[in-house]
Order: C-alpha cells, then sequence, then structure tokens
C-alpha cells in the first residue's frame, strides 16, 4: 500500500503491545503486504485488510487511507486465527 505517512489509532496501539507485533513489522505489512478486502465504503476513510508475513508468521493489518494527503492510518492488527481463517489466511472460514 502506498502511504505518505502512517499513523496508528489508540486500539490498534493497544493491540500491538496486547499481541507483540511491533511497529516495524506492520510498516513491512504495509510496504509488501497483499490486499484481502477492501472496504470502499468505510467511514472517515476507505480502508483495506492487508495480509503479510512477517518471519513466516500471518499477520492482519487494517488500514484506513485519507486520499488526498495518503496518510495511512492502523485501525488494528492481528495475527489470523487459524481455526477462523483458510489455509492462506486470505478468507474467513464460514461458520
Amino acid at each position: 500500500m502506498d502511504c505518505k505517512g502512517v499513523r496508528y489509532s489508540r486500539h490498534a496501539i493497544e493491540r500491538m503491545f496486547q499481541r507483540s507485533i511491533r511497529p516495524d513489522e506492520i510498516m513491512e505489512v504495509i510496504r509488501s503486504g497483499e490486499v484481502i478486502a477492501s472496504y470502499p465504503d468505510d467511514s472517515p476513510y476507505p480502508s483495506a485488510l492487508l495480509l503479510g508475513f512477517v518471519r513466516k508468521v500471518p499477520v492482519h493489518v487494517l488500514v484506513a487511507q485519507e486520499r488526498p494527503t495518503g496518510t495511512c492510518f492502523v485501525v488494528t492488527v492481528y495475527r489470523p486465527n487459524p481455526e477462523l481463517w483458510s489455509s492462506d489466511f486470505r478468507t474467513r472460514r464460514q461458520p
């Protein structure tokens, strides 16, 4: 994702600490991760769910982007649960 700057929501910072996910790992996912879901109608900015692998471990990062400035806002971060996601971590399993 092409971000001109990155800011973190309070929720994202809390989750980073709870889940031991470092800022450099998040930046790696933002730079080289794959968009696995787009939410163009999210407010206040459109967002996307990114999948990246940090040391071979999957990480999901939800990022909203303010279009005029290109600033990205990290909304939340987590390691996808294999029981809830397909084996490639790109698709949520059906209940």
